[in-house]
C-alpha cells in the first residue's frame, strides 16, 4: 500500500508515508493509520492543502467552464496584482480535476524573465498547454492570442464577468473570463447556487472549499469511471494467455467503441448534467491528461498480462513440456527464467519461488556438459 519512510532535516526526523499508484486519496486518518509511532506531535496529511474556494470565490459562476478547460488542458493566462493572487489561483485550477492528475504544464508565477518567454508569446504559433500566472500588465498585450484569460479583479469582488476574448482593451482595467469557449455542458445550477448563499452567510470558506472539491471530484470520477471500465474491457481473455508463448498486448484503444458504451453507462447518468459529453471526450483526447492516464492503465494492463503470463509458467510442467524438444529451444527457455528471475518480476513470492523450481527442472533434463557451459556463462 506503500512505504514508511524518515526523514532527517536539521536535527529534526520527519517521518513520511508515500503511498503507491493505486493507493488513491490519503486522509489524515489513513496516515494516523501507517505511523507507528505515538510520540508523533502533528500529523499533515498534505503539504501544501489549497484552498480552492478563496483563490476562485470570484469565479464561482464559472466553475463548470473552468472545469472544462483544465480537463481539456487549455492555454489559460491568469493575470492578477500580486504573485501570491496569480499562484494560489493556477494551483487552485490544477486541482480541478483531482483525482484526475494534471499532466500539463503549469507556472503559477511566469515572469518576462523566464527561459520560455520567447516561446509562450510568439504570435505565429498556437499558444501551448500551459497555464500561466502574471502580475506583469506588459503581458496584457504580448498574450492577447492566448484563447483564455481570467483577469482578477479587487479581492472583495464577489462576481467575475465572462466576456468575449475579442475584447482586449476591457484586460486593461475590467476583471473577467476572457474567452470564445463554448462549454460543452450545461452548468450544475444547484451547486453554484449553494456556493453564491454560503458566501451571503458568511459561511467558511473551508466549508465552501470541502463543497467544490466533493461537487468537482464526483464531476471528474463520472466523466472518468465509463473510460476505466472500458479500458478494463481491453484485457485479453485469460485463456488466450499461454505459459510459452510472448503475452498478448491489450486491445486497441477505439473511441468510437468507447462512444458506443456511454448511452447504457455514461455520465450524463449519474451526474444528471446534460450537454455533449461526446464532444468533451473527444477534446479530452488530445490533450497531455488522457495521454498520461492512457499510458499509465496501458502500463498497468501490460503488466497484468505479463505477471499472468508468468503465473502460467510457473505452474506449468515443463519437464513434460521438454520432452522432443531441441536442446537449443530448451537452453533458450533456461535463459528466459533466468533473466525473469533476475528482473524482479511483478509477481507474487510464492510464484518466483515456482519460477525457480521450474528452472531447476530444465536443469535436470539439460546434459552435463550444456550445464556445464551454461554455468560458467552466469
Amino acid at each position: 500500500a506503500g512505504q514508511n519512510v524518515l526523514l532527517p532535516v536539521l536535527g529534526t526526523v520527519f517521518q513520511s508515508y508515500i503511498p503507491n499508484q493505486q493507493t488513491g486519496k490519503i486522509t489524515r486518518s489513513d496516515i494516523a493509520k501507517q505511523v507507528h509511532s505515538p510520540n508523533v506531535p502533528h500529523i499533515l496529511a498534505s503539504i501544501q492543502d489549497v484552498n480552492v474556494f478563496d483563490a476562485l470565490s470570484s469565479l464561482i459562476s464559472h466553475l463548470h467552464l473552468l472545469w472544462e478547460l483544465v480537463l481539456t488542458a487549455e492555454p489559460i493566462v491568469v493575470m492578477a496584482s500580486s504573485p501570491t493572487e496569480c499562484s494560489a489561483l493556477v494551483q487552485a485550477l490544477t486541482y480541478l480535476i483531482q483525482p484526475l492528475p494534471y499532466s500539463a504544464e503549469y507556472r503559477p508565477y511566469f515572469t518576462i524573465h523566464d527561459s520560455e518567454f520567447k516561446e509562450f508569446t510568439r504570435k505565429q504559433y498556437n499558444p501551448p498547454c500551459v497555464i500561466l500566472g502574471v502580475t506583469n500588465p506588459f503581458f496584457t498585450k504580448t498574450l492577447q492570442h492566448w484563447p483564455h484569460t481570467i483577469k482578477l479583479g479587487d479581492s472583495s469582488s464577489i462576481k467575475t464577468k465572462l466576456r468575449k476574448v475579442g475584447n482586449t482593451k476591457l484586460l486593461d482595467t475590467a476583471p473577467g473570463v476572457y474567452t470564445q469557449y463554448k462549454p460543452f455542458l450545461e452548468k450544475d445550477k444547484t451547486i453554484i447556487k449553494k456556493l453564491h448563499n454560503g458566501i451571503r452567510t458568511d459561511r467558511p470558506s473551508e466549508v465552501q472549499t470541502a463543497m467544490v472539491k466533493r461537487h468537482l471530484l464526483e464531476l471528474t470520477q463520472s466523466f472518468m469511471i465509463p473510460l476505466e471500465r472500458y479500458m478494463a474491457s481491453l484485457m485479453p481473455l485469460q485463456k488466450n494467455i499461454s505459459p510459452f508463448r510472448a503475452p498478448p498486448v491489450p486491445n486497441p484503444f477505439n473511441p468510437e467503441d468507447f462512444f458506443a458504451t456511454l448511452q447504457q453507462a455514461g455520465p450524463h447518468l449519474t451526474t444528471g448534467i446534460k450537454g455533449d459529453w461526446i464532444g468533451l471526450y473527444r477534446n479530452f483526447f488530445r490533450t497531455p491528461n488522457f495521454s498520461a492516464w492512457f499510458h499509465q492503465r496501458h502500463s498497468n494492463l501490460t503488466n497484468k498480462l505479463h505477471a499472468l503470463q508468468l503465473e502460467a509458467l510457473a505452474e506449468s510442467d515443463l519437464k513434460k513440456w521438454s520432452i522432443g524438444k531441441k536442446e537449443v529451444e530448451i537452453v533458450d527457455m533456461v535463459l528466459k527464467l533466468r533473466e525473469v528471475l533476475k528482473s524482479n518480476p511483478p509477481v507474487a513470492d510464492n510464484t518466483r519461488t515456482l519460477l525457480a523450481r521450474r528452472l531447476e527442472d530444465l536443469n535436470c533434463v539439460l546434459p552435463e556438459d550444456m550445464k556445464s557451459i551454461l554455468n560458467a556463462a552466469t
